[in-house]
């Protein structure tokens, strides 16, 4: 037993593996303390992580968010106390932080976030962490500028790729043989309802192999197999998997291979066990000077590593306010255009000046107007690193995932594109890309049911709502092209937030009122379009139906204001003054017009208000047909609007 010898005198493999155990020490403490949190994840995966960090990992040993970083995700997010007690030993966490696992405001949330020093991805929904991982990786071989590679490290298991969404991601990375890519799955087989022999039978070194990635299978505990696997990956031309077989809580008195020991504290009396059994004093979080040497025993060339690098590195900034003001507004040459060619023909021009906009379609290229970018900037591809335009195929979720990971790299503004219905595939992603405030652009286009003959299968309905409810996301939903336009260039401004953009299949004429005035009322997210002194009423709205809203102004004889609102979450940062001149509290009848459920709208129209949508499913049949069918059309509508005006 180890425990009988003094540290200074143990060979090198002895203070590995009392090393490792004091981490596990650490870990038990961390979730007993807390008394909620995982212990058995964390201890099956120490072993690997210990070695990655120690031996293997380059960064900045006095600055985590160094940005020539290898990086590392933590995709079985719930292990978290394992990553912590590692970056206690890095120097980025202190002790106290530790003892405050999973308490309010502390820098050890239950589940990794990015505003704790180290921790490089938000993750937690198992799955999207390889998914950000497989995007970091991307966006490294995107931004090279060195001969000096830098590697995505994905800590993954069991879950994760139990989940569709690792899997959707990781056949784009066999595809583009993202060789910088590197993934440990930590294969307990243990989950929190047991075995996993219960729900997978999956062969996953075929599986992989079959995904065109670089394949180990390794005994996950035995420190000589690690370095050996690691060396093997960092040299392959394929993204690589190592596969190690663990035991879950190893190390444990009495809970190995168990799955009680996946998600709940240990109790006192096993903690005291074990701690015998690993050697450890029973100090509660005990981790000596002499341990905290140990980890650190590279440091020195790894900050001769560091300022190595940082000689060779050219950094290349963007400067956001001065190139925003040289864009000049595209000449929309068709009076009646889509908003989603619109988009296109304003990405082009954007795309022109800002070299660090990349992205595409889940294919629908030319459904999203995205071709003419792909076309001018050629695909990223294996033998493509330059390539601009992503072919994401038809997973919409896995490119949520993957714009998240780029956007977190540091050096690009990515989007994506598919149509709005799909909104429901990428949503998860987009909730993580608005918990981590990341400037990434989501282009949703077949805005609403005039989408037409592909029917209710296509046509969204409740999605624009949905998108709104979301916290930090702004969604932005033009009524023309030059909108569309100033909706771009504010979202370019907005860097901490994630943004939508919703666009038409149909073809809308261009507004007329001066450009200005758009480009003031997009920046705040409303403004009045038809401005009437005392008006008896007035018609809140945004999109296509804008246009529509004038034309019922035109069949009434009514002084109706039209208040056009492109981005409710930008209206709503506004000061009161402005507000109160969009809101005009003397005015009672209000009425909402959008092709979406009504649900919401009562924020403009309060509750007796009038809510002009689409609350049910469509049908497959021209638009206007559908919009007929549900009642969605001038003059049903303008019915409605003179009954309500007359109660």
């Amino acid at each position: 037993m180890i425990k009988k010898l003094n540290f200074a005198n143990m060979n090198s493999n002895q203070k590995d593996l009392h090393t490792v155990n004091v981490i596990k020490g650490l870990v038990m403490d961390g979730v007993r303390k807390a008394n909620s949190g995982h212990p058995g994840g964390p201890m099956s995966l120490a072993d690997f992580t210990y070695i990655l960090y120690s031996e293997f990992l380059t960064f900045d040993p006095k600055n985590p968010d160094w940005e020539n970083r290898d990086r590392v995700v933590l995709s079985v997010g719930h292990t978290c106390m394992l990553m912590y007690s590692i970056l206690f030993l890095c120097g980025f966490l202190k002790r106290k932080d530790l003892k405050n696992f999973r308490q309010l405001g502390s820098l050890t949330p239950g589940h990794p976030e990015i505003h704790t020093p180290g921790i490089d991805a938000s993750t937690g929904p198992l799955g999207q962490g390889v998914g950000m991982g497989i995007g970091m990786a991307l966006a490294e071989k995107a931004s090279s500028h060195s001969d000096q590679k830098r590697f995505t490290y994905i800590l993954a298991g069991d879950g994760d790729l139990q989940e569709p969404i690792s899997l959707g991601a990781s056949t784009l990375a066999g595809h583009w043989k993202l060789s910088n890519l590197i993934m440990f799955y930590d294969k307990n087989d243990i989950q929190i309802a047991g075995k996993t022999s219960r729900v997978d039978s999956t062969n996953y070194r075929k599986l992989f192999e079959a995904m065109k990635w670089h394949v180990q299978e390794i005994d996950g505990h035995n420190h000589q197999e690690i370095r050996d696997a690691l060396k093997k990956a960092q040299t392959d031309k394929r993204p690589s998997i190592i596969i190690g077989k663990t035991t879950i809580a190893k190390g444990s008195y009495s809970l190995e291979n168990n799955p009680k020991s996946h998600g709940a504290p240990f109790s006192d009396d096993e903690i005291f066990k074990t701690k015998n059994k690993l050697g450890l004093p029973q100090k509660s979080f005990y981790c000596s000077k002499e341990i905290m040497d140990h980890f650190r025993r590279n440091f020195n060339s790894l900050n001769d590593k560091v300022k190595k690098i940082n000689e060779e590195f050219d950094t290349k900034l963007i400067k956001y306010s001065q190139i925003l003001e040289s864009i000049e507004i595209p000449d929309y040459e068709d009076e009646l255009i889509a908003t989603r060619k619109a988009f296109g023909i304003t990405l082009d021009e954007f795309a022109n000046k800002f070299p660090n906009i990349i992205g595409g379609s889940a294919d629908l290229d030319g459904s999203n107007c995205t071709t003419n970018f792909a076309v001018t900037y050629g695909d990223f591809t294996s033998d493509n690193a330059n390539g601009r335009n992503i072919a994401f195929g038809v997973r919409e979720f896995p490119m949520g995932a993957i714009m998240n990971g780029i956007a977190l790299y540091g050096k690009h503004f990515p989007f994506g594109g598919t149509f709005l219905v799909f909104s429901d595939y990428v949503r998860s992603a987009i909730r993580l890309s608005a918990i981590q405030k990341l400037h990434v652009l989501y282009e949703f286009t077949h805005d609403s049911i005039f989408v037409g003959e592909d029917g209710p299968t296509h046509q969204p309905v409740e999605h624009i709502m949905s998108l709104r409810n979301i916290p930090n996301l702004l969604v932005f939903r033009p009524s023309d092209s030059f909108e569309t336009y100033f909706c771009f260039k504010t979202i370019m401004r907005y860097t901490k937030s994630p943004s939508a953009i919703l666009l038409t299949r149909q073809k809308l004429p261009k507004l007329a009122i001066d450009q200005k005035q758009i480009e003031i009322g997009v920046s705040k997210g409303a403004y009045i379009l038809k401005k009437e002194e005392d008006p008896d009423a007035i018609i809140f709205t945004c999109g296509s139906e804008a246009h529509l809203a004038l034309d019922i102004c035109n069949e009434i004889n009514s002084k109706i204001q039209v208040v056009n609102i492109p981005c409710w979450e930008l209206f709503d940062e506004q000061d009161k003054n402005y507000t109160s001149t969009i809101m005009l509290k003397g005015c009672k009848k209000r009425i909402s017009l959008e092709a979406g459920v009504t649900l919401g709208w009562e924020k403009f129209t309060g509750i007796n208000g009038l809510n002009i949508g689409v609350n049910e499913f469509g049908e497959s049949a021209p638009g206007q047909d559908v919009a007929k069918h549900l009642g969605f059309v001038k003059k049903q509508i303008v019915s409605k609007v003179k009954d309500y005006l007359n109660e």
